[in-house]
Order: structure tokens, then C-alpha cells, then sequence
């Protein structure tokens, strides 16, 4: 083992990498997600602890393989102590027996490399599972966090802005639901496919989100575009998973000049382009190609198309909003939700000027009434025509609806500039 200090990244890459591999394997043994999961999460947390002290072992997958285990059975033995039925007694035990002799595999291969017998990444049915619908989307993103990518309780309560009682509460809930309802952990296939994948893609995405605008926390990032990955290459015939791989990757390549060296956001417009990522920029372009290839366009892919957009300007004064509009107004016809029309009047401002974008924005008041966006953009589009006193009333109400600390702070800039 190492004696230096391993750093939170290595430790993060070698978590996600194995964690969601042994929580698959653990459930195909003893068909229990509860305890496959719950063991692998305290197995991740003394891997945590013990690795920040001793460094990574050798072979980390079977260190935390060897540990799930063990903690499985001890979960399988307490609920043999705790059930007095005699089915539940002879079930328990008989699961509990069958890992205890699997203890002895020091090569950890109760993994068998995350692939069931046709060769499939079985963190793809996993990832299905949690994310089903009759899930809360708060708690579908908690599960797929915590049993395929390994993060802790408490990482994911921090990500996310909330206690983590809270979120503790929320993972019981959400696994005492898959458990009565019966949810599988399995791929859809057919007429039921598109729209559960897009349920997955959808909670990548929002994970992503999270981490964009978290400076304390860029790793939810990471780990949103590495799930993205998992998914694109695992399901290589999904256009749609191409294109979320496409948006994130381009989105990420401006990670580095997104905050100052205070920890403020710099907006899109006052980024330095020549620090981005060119590489991970034509990497984003190649995923774009490849699903555009399928001549099956969705809501992910006009998305990265409009990155692309950002990404292809110099300067943002070279940006081509006409082409970014009309992106738009395809993206209304495969997502005509109120986020979409908002990001549509921000684009129709750049085009046709902010009266006739307001004009847009008052007809989502109602339905965007709590969602700090709008009241943001609402202000920036009454400032630009002067009317001050409204764009600073605009702003304060954007201010009480976001919790995000580097919202609060830009939010709270543009009324001191407003206020003078």
C-alpha cells in the first residue's frame, strides 16, 4: 500500500469504478437490493476511512467486494435474529450461508467483472431500477448516486443542498417502494424503452446540473458524464445517450473558467474561450456525429447541437443566434416543456431584441411562477430596456427562490449594481 496521502479524486475514480459492479453482483446472488446496496455503501465508507490513512490497496474491487460481504451477511444473520417466522429464518440464513462461503475468494470474484452471462454491464438494468417511474426524481438521483456510483449519504445530501436525515429518509422510502411495487432492475425493451431511457437520461443530466453549479463539489460533474459514458457505450445503438455524452462532454470543457478565483460564476459571455478544452470540445462533436447518424433526433441531441453553437463562436459577439433560435424551435417540438420556451426567449432576445422575449416570458409566468430562471432572466431583459426598479424586483424574487449559494451571490451583485 501507498504511505502518501491519496487524494479525494483517486479515491472518487476507484469508488465509482467498483461500487455499483459489486451492489449488481451482491443483488444476483441473495436477490435482496436493500442489503446488497446498504452493504456496499458501508463497505465504501470504510474504504474511505481506511484508504485516506493506509493508501489503495492492490486490488481495491476485491478489498470492497471481501467487505460487502461481510456486511451482507452480518445484515442477512441480524435479520434471522430480528425475523421470528420460521420462511423468513430459513430464507435469511440460507442466503447469509451462501455468501459466507464465497468469503474466501480473495480474488473478489463475485464481481465477475459487472457482465451477466450475455456480456452486459449489469450496472445498465441497475441504473434502469432506480430510476423507475413510480420513483420520486429526487429519490431516483439519490439511488443511482448511492448504488452505482458509490457516493455516500452524506456527499449526496451536500451535492444537493439538503440535511442528510433528510436524504436518509428519502433512500428508505424510495427502497421500501421498489420492494412493494415490485420494480425489476432490468432494461425495458419495446414500445417502453425510449421513455424509460429518457427517465435515465434525464437524472444523469439533472445530476450534471448539480455539479455545474457546485464550485465545493465539481466531482458530481465527473461523475454525471461518467454515468453518461456507461450508458452511451453499453446501450451503443441509443442516439439519444450519444447526445446527453455530446452535452456534457461540451459543457465540460468550459469547466475551467466557469468560477473566479473567488469562487464566483463567470457567465457564458465573460468566459475566456481560448482556456477551453478544445480536446474534450471535439470529443463532444464526435458523440454529436455519431448520433446524429441515426437520423433519429431527440431532445438531448438539439440540446448538444446548441452547445456546439457556444462552443463554435470565437467570441460571444460571433455567436450564431439565428441558427441557435431555429434549434429552439426544433427543441419545442420533442420538448415543449416551460424550461424549453424559457431557454427560447433568452435566444429570441439575442435575435429580435427583449420586448417581443418578455412578451414570451409573461406568457410562462403562471406555470414558472417558483422558478428563479425566469424572475433572473425576466430582470435582465427589463433592465436591458431601462426599466430598472422592475428588473431589481424581478432579481430579489429570483434571490428567495434559489438555496444555490453562487446564485445567491450573482443575484445579489446585479441588485447592488441596480440599487446605485
Amino acid at each position: 500500500m501507498s504511505e502518501e496521502p491519496v487524494p479525494d479524486a483517486t479515491l472518487a475514480q476507484v469508488v465509482r469504478d467498483e461500487s455499483g459492479l459489486i451492489v449488481a453482483a451482491l443483488y444476483r446472488r441473495i436477490g435482496d437490493f436493500d442489503v446488497a446496496e446498504e452493504a456496499v455503501q458501508e463497505a465504501v465508507t470504510a474504504a474511505l476511512s481506511s484508504w485516506r490513512r493506509d493508501g489503495i490497496p492492490a486490488n481495491p474491487g476485491a478489498w470492497l467486494a471481501l467487505t460487502a460481504r461481510r456486511r451482507a451477511v452480518d445484515r442477512l444473520r441480524r435479520s434471522v435474529r430480528e425475523e421470528k417466522a420460521v420462511a423468513s429464518l430459513s430464507f435469511a440464513d440460507s442466503r447469509a450461508a451462501l455468501l459466507a462461503e464465497s468469503d474466501a475468494d480473495p480474488a473478489g470474484r463475485l464481481t465477475e467483472n459487472g457482465a451477466s452471462a450475455d456480456g452486459a454491464d449489469e450496472r445498465i438494468p441497475m441504473l434502469f431500477g432506480c430510476c423507475h417511474p413510480a420513483l420520486a426524481v429526487e429519490a431516483q438521483l439519490a439511488l443511482m448516486l448511492r448504488a452505482v456510483v458509490g457516493l455516500t449519504t452524506a456527499q449526496i445530501a451536500r451535492a444537493f443542498l439538503v440535511p442528510e436525515a433528510t436524504l436518509a429518509q428519502r433512500l428508505v422510502r424510495a427502497k421500501r417502494k421498489i420492494a412493494a411495487v415490485g420494480i425489476e432492475f432490468a432494461v425495458p425493451t419495446g414500445s417502453e424503452r425510449a421513455g424509460r431511457l429518457d427517465a435515465v437520461l434525464t437524472a444523469i443530466y439533472l445530476t450534471y446540473n448539480a455539479g455545474y453549479l457546485s464550485p465545493e463539489d465539481p466531482g458530481l460533474a465527473d461523475d454525471a458524464v461518467w454515468l453518461a459514458e456507461l450508458v452511451a457505450r453499453s446501450l451503443p445503438e441509443e442516439p439519444e445517450a450519444w447526445g446527453l455524452l455530446a452535452l456534457v462532454t461540451g459543457l465540460s470543457a468550459r469547466a475551467r473558467t466557469r468560477w473566479d478565483d473567488g469562487g464566483g460564476l463567470v457567465l457564458l459571455a465573460e468566459q475566456d474561450r481560448q482556456r477551453w478544452d478544445r480536446v474534450a470540445l471535439a470529443r463532444a462533436e464526435d458523440h454529436l456525429q455519431r448520433s446524429a447518424a441515426f437520423r433519429r433526433p431527440g431532445r438531448f441531441q438539439l440540446e448538444a447541437a446548441i452547445a456546439a453553437c457556444h462552443a463554435d463562436a470565437a467570441r460571444w459577439e460571433d455567436t450564431d443566434w439565428l441558427q441557435i433560435l431555429t434549434l429552439y424551435d426544433l427543441l419545442l417540438t420533442h420538448d415543449p416543456s416551460p424550461v424549453v420556451r424559457l431557454n427560447h426567449a433568452i435566444a429570441l432576445a439575442q435575435v429580435r431584441g427583449p420586448a417581443p422575449a418578455l412578451d414570451e416570458l409573461d406568457a410562462l409566468a403562471d406555470r414558472l411562477a417558483g422558478y428563479h430562471l425566469l424572475h433572473a432572466t425576466r430582470a435582465q431583459l427589463l433592465d436591458q430596456l431601462g426599466d430598472h426598479e422592475a428588473a431589481r424586483s424581478a432579481n430579489r424574487r429570483a434571490l428567495e427562490l434559489t438555496d444555490n449559494p453562487v446564485e445567491q451571490h450573482l443575484l445579489q451583485s446585479r441588485i447592488d449594481r441596480l440599487g446605485r
